[in-house]
């Protein structure tokens, strides 16, 4: 069956989104735009994936727990799990390889935890937006290994990206499918990098503003509405 996706939307937890996005803001702005299943992938971090997941259960859209890891590479890697316990499993390993900074909310943002009732838990401390030192092979090795898939994030542009940071995207890393910003012509795109062609795309909305996250642009045919079914046909 069809189902609508944006599987990159940020929360309020990532120091360049909006405050507005908030667990139930991010649900019900995607039920307004007919979204069947989105992924949380804050930066670094899955802290508020949990209520956001609890806020999607009670009004029918699923909520896929994920994180938009940033590698020692300087890499964006979308990496999606079966459930929250496996995400907060691959956060206890990120937070254990981010550098010591402390996040400044004066420069960065303010990086707020909150419940599935919009009220704020807490703040995190640790600097969310720095690179992790885990590298692209053991973070890949690590998220599947726990069950997770990964996707590369926004391949088509010059920052953050695994195309332009490597110059090229190693088959061996074994990926199926590769995101591409929202406002991307992938049939131009993909007339520069031909090489590219053998991959499935999917377009996500990257979302920092409530505004942003995707209508029913990007959809998906899968066994069923569930994040098992999800994680199998993007593997």
């Amino acid at each position: 069956m069809k189902y609508w996706v944006d599987l990159h939307i940020h929360s309020c937890l990532s120091p360049c989104a909006d405050e507005d996005m908030t667990p139930n803001n991010i649900v019900n702005m995607s039920l307004i735009k007919g979204l069947d299943i989105i992924a949380i992938t804050d930066h670094n971090s899955v802290s508020n994936a949990a209520a956001c997941m609890e806020v999607g259960s009670k009004e029918g859209l699923v909520v896929v727990p994920g994180m938009e890891l940033t590698t020692a590479e300087e890499i964006h890697l979308v990496c999606l799990f079966p459930g929250i316990d496996e995400a907060c499993e691959f956060e206890k390993i990120v937070y254990a390889n981010l550098p010591p900074s402390k996040n400044r909310e004066d420069i960065f943002g303010p990086q707020i935890i909150m419940n599935s009732l919009d009220e704020v838990t807490g703040h995190e401390e640790r600097l969310l937006s720095a690179a992790c030192g885990l590298d692209i092979e053991t973070a890949l090795d690590t998220v599947r290994g726990l069950g997770g898939v990964v996707v590369p994030s926004h391949v088509d542009r010059q920052s953050f990206s695994i195309l332009n940071t490597l110059g090229a995207i190693p088959r061996e890393y074994g990926f199926k499918y590769l995101e591409y910003s929202r406002n991307l012509r992938l049939d131009s795109f993909l007339e520069e990098h031909s090489e590219l062609k053998d991959y499935q795309f999917i377009r996500s909305s990257d979302a920092h503003y409530i505004v942003d996250i995707l209508e029913q642009e990007t959809f998906l045919d899968l066994k069923d509405k569930s994040i098992k079914s999800l994680l199998d046909t993007l593997r």
